[in-house]
């Protein structure tokens, strides 16, 4: 299990160093709202502020593909993950890619 503190968007982990880059990892989400969860979004719009149901669903999603990335790592033998990213693709409506990538690497 790959300690989540050799995890960064930065490109480099202090106190460690980076023997060795072993490729680009990633993990692919793709997530649909769902009738129920769409209904009570727009429930929430009438009112205004955070929507929650939303919020929810995106946090899971960047949550799924970051675990997803790790596992890739891990499996390519990685000690941590430099340089990660999320993008988001809305791919017809309703339906979202949530990517999350980064650099695997050894670290002495």
């Amino acid at each position: 299990m790959m300690d989540h503190a050799n995890i960064t968007t930065s490109f480099d982990i202090a106190g460690k160093k980076v023997s060795r880059n072993l490729g680009v990892v990633r993990g692919i989400i793709v997530r649909s709202r769902s009738i129920v969860g769409s209904f009570a979004a727009g429930l929430q719009t009438i009112f205004g502020g955070n929507i929650t149901m939303y919020t929810q669903l995106c946090e899971q999603a960047r949550n799924d593909a970051f675990e997803q990335m790790v596992d890739h790592a891990s499996q390519l033998g990685a000690d941590g993950i430099i340089g990660v990213r999320y993008d988001a693709t809305e791919i017809m409506g309703g339906v979202t890619e949530v990517i999350c990538y980064g650099t695997a690497v050894k670290l002495e």
